[in-house]
Parts: C-alpha cells; sequence; structure tokens
C-alpha cells in the first residue's frame, strides 16, 4: 500500500489543495516543483498529450496611442497534475514555474 505524501501548502488565494494523491514529480502539491513567477487565470482549452493542455489567458491592455483599453488573449500551454480532475472549459490559476520543456512553462494550481 503506497504512502500518503504530504501535501505542501502554496498558499495562494482561492486554490484548495486537491483531495488525491499522486506520485507525479511535476505536481506542485506532491512533487517536487516549485511555483514562481506570475499567476494567471484562464479557461482550459483543449487536452494536447498526456498531462498537459491548452489554457487561454484574457487580459486588457492600454493602446496608447488611441488612448483606449482593449481585451487581448493569448493560449499558454500547461502541465497537468494527475490529483486534478479537470475538463474543457473549467477556469483555473496557473502558476509559472521552470521550463518543463520546449513550450510548457506553466502549470495548473486548481479550480476556481
Amino acid at each position: 500500500m503506497p504512502e500518503q505524501k504530504a501535501i505542501k501548502n502554496l498558499q495562494i488565494p482561492g486554490v484548495s489543495p486537491p483531495s488525491k494523491s499522486c506520485s507525479d514529480p511535476n505536481c506542485p502539491w506532491h512533487g517536487s516543483l516549485r511555483v514562481r513567477g506570475v499567476l494567471l487565470e484562464g479557461i482550459v482549452e483543449k487536452f494536447r498529450a498526456k498531462g498537459s493542455a491548452v489554457v487561454r489567458h484574457e487580459y486588457l491592455y492600454y493602446e496608447r496611442k488611441y488612448k483606449r483599453y482593449e481585451w487581448r488573449k493569448t493560449k499558454k500551454l500547461v502541465h497537468v497534475p494527475e490529483c486534478l480532475d479537470i475538463k474543457e472549459g473549467d477556469k483555473v490559476v496557473i502558476g509559472e514555474t521552470k521550463p518543463l520543456s520546449k513550450t510548457i512553462k506553466f502549470v495548473i494550481l486548481g479550480k476556481i
């Protein structure tokens, strides 16, 4: 019977630790992956290869020439830990980490 790993306290407001346990080394809750840098909110658009997904992040941008704000959006490739139950269309919090691959530099921390 595998031992329960201790859950790290990430102290991120609005995000609670998952109830399931996992053995993923790139899990911010149960593994050794550190979250550093920016925290963003986004919507899961689709799942890619095993353990990765595409998250759409929308933000306000100030256009100096026209002195107006506009909505912009970008897509980020993220790592999905095994212990989180994430589906397409979920609103999630993602955190910046060390580069996990050529394009994946963010990890999903939890649902909102």
